[in-house]
């Protein structure tokens, strides 16, 4: 393909696959009107791509067709409706075209804003199954849309130009998933829709890892906010947050380490005593930002997946966001919920949380900050530091680490910092004592005093250096998935120590 046909119009991608030739098959939507069929017939020679198109509206109609379904607008629903057009087409077009034809079935299954509801914005589920070769089995792409613009006739159209991109970039963009990805979005940009979940399958993407496809929505600003199972499953964000209370603890998790697991074990005990959350089930979750994944400069995969990896092996479900401020990541939660939120956080996070300069593109700065993150229901617990360590990190940004960390109580008095004895800046102190006399600030309790000591910049220089001290300091699931998998620059031989760059602040 040339540069010129890279960047074309909806209707014209519409009528590139008509008259292509190779691709034929089904068009069904629910909920939506039929946009995307829409597109292809007025883009001209749509006999040459669509055997069917239809759209079962009314749920009794819909329910004969493709069975009764507890949520109509769900992956569940989408896949059914793939499966039961895709048989169609098969058993109907097999004999008469099948060794000459590639196969297709695009569905999608959507609700846009409803006047009833108060909804302004829309989502859906949008699918294609589909042949790379006449007679093979066919590969999936499965994605979630939100559709954002106010008006319901806009998001329809929304929904017709991604529905068009999803299949040219079935047909077209398949060997490359990252402009895949980038393509999604054309003639429409990121301001009218977002994409938070993306899965490939089948035989033409047996190579594709959807973890990285998933980054990639991050990456390049489909979504804020991805997430993942505990077994490397991608998985859509509401399904997962929708009505449940929420815990979640950011960090770097290079390595995870005993201080990790215990920041938030302690945490959850203390979360699942809330009022607000006694007897609910509610979502624990690890969460990395994406200025963490680029803190070396550019991105790298394999380090993002050995994260992911560690994790997941230790049953924790991962988020990755792209919300550098926490009342942003709590604000995103909002967004599923209305049931109480939990931030568990080290004393370094809590102090950039009152740093201002995170907030100056905020008509009310910090004052404002505060009060999206506060409202309904929100706390942060706080996981105590070593003297020693604040010390250190008020001076250089960043924890003492090295030779000294592995010394137990290596510090004056064993004195902790904790939220109670913490000190802000004079102007915020009253501020502060409000958060916290309020208890929207608490202090973890239960902690492991012999795991203060450790920190993650040391350990990973521990595994890189060889030096096998390193495996009592990370949980014993996690050194073996290391040395297993090789993660993290184990096993490999020992390089001249270097200075350790302070990672970009995360608040």
């Amino acid at each position: 393909m040339s540069e010129k046909q890279e960047f074309l119009t909806t209707n014209r991608k519409a009528l590139t696959i008509n008259l292509d030739g190779t691709h034929y098959g089904t068009i069904a939507e629910i909920g939506a009107g039929q946009e995307v069929a829409r597109v292809f017939f007025q883009a001209g020679s749509a006999s040459g791509s669509i055997a069917k198109t239809m759209s079962a509206y009314d749920m009794t109609f819909s329910d004969a067709i493709y069975g009764k379904a507890p949520r109509y607008v769900s992956r569940e629903r989408l896949v059914t409706m793939l499966g039961h057009e895709y048989n169609l087409l098969k058993e109907r077009l097999h004999e008469k075209r099948g060794e000459r034809t590639c196969f297709f079935v695009y569905a999608d299954t959507v609700a846009t804003a409803s006047a009833k509801s108060g909804q302004t914005s829309g989502h859906g589920w949008l699918g294609i199954r589909f042949q790379t070769k006449p007679l093979e089995d066919p590969s999936d792409i499965l994605i979630h849309v939100r559709t954002l613009d106010r008006k319901n006739v806009l998001q329809q159209e929304a929904l017709g130009i991604v529905g068009t991109n999803l299949i040219y970039g079935a047909f077209y963009h398949r060997d490359n998933p990252e402009k895949f990805i980038q393509s999604l979005v054309d003639n429409l940009g990121t301001d009218r829709v977002e994409v938070d979940m993306l899965r490939f399958s089948g035989p033409a993407f047996a190579h594709i890892d959807n973890r990285i496809l998933s980054l990639h929505l991050v990456k390049h600003g489909l979504t804020n906010a991805v997430m993942f199972a505990p077994n490397g499953d991608v998985l859509q964000p509401s399904e997962v947050i929708y009505n449940r209370p929420v815990l979640v603890e950011r960090g770097s998790f290079r390595p995870v380490t005993h201080v990790n697991v215990d920041m938030l074990n302690c945490a959850t005990a203390q979360f699942l005593q809330e009022p607000l959350v006694k007897g609910k089930d509610i979502v624990v979750l690890m969460e990395i930002t994406m200025n963490n994944l680029l803190a070396e400069g550019s991105l790298d995969e394999q380090d993002f997946l050995s994260r992911v990896d560690m994790l997941g092996h230790i049953g924790f479900t991962v988020l990755i966001s792209n919300y550098s401020e926490f009342y942003r990541l709590v604000s995103y939660f909002r967004r599923y919920t209305k049931e109480m939120i939990g931030v568990a956080m080290g004393i370094n996070n809590l102090l950039e949380i009152f740093n201002e300069k995170y907030y100056e593109n905020l008509e009310g700065g910090i004052l404002e900050s505060m009060g999206r993150m506060f409202r309904h229901a929100v706390k942060l617990y706080i996981y105590p530091m070593q003297q020693q360590a604040y010390d250190s990190y008020l001076k250089t940004g960043h924890p003492a680490e090295g030779g000294q960390t592995h010394v137990a109580h290596a510090f004056a008095g064993k004195v902790l910092i904790t939220a109670r004895n913490l000190n802000v800046s004079d102007h915020l102190r009253n501020l502060y004592a409000h958060l916290l006399e309020n208890h929207y600030i608490d202090c973890i309790t239960g902690y492991n005093e012999d795991y203060l000591t450790i920190f993650s910049r040391d350990v990973l220089q521990r595994i890189k250096h060889n030096d096998a001290s390193w495996e009592k300091l990370v949980p014993a699931k996690v050194a073996e998935v290391i040395k297993t998998r090789g993660l993290l620059g184990y096993g490999k031989p020992a390089k001249p120590a270097a200075p350790t760059p302070p990672a970009p602040a995360a608040v």
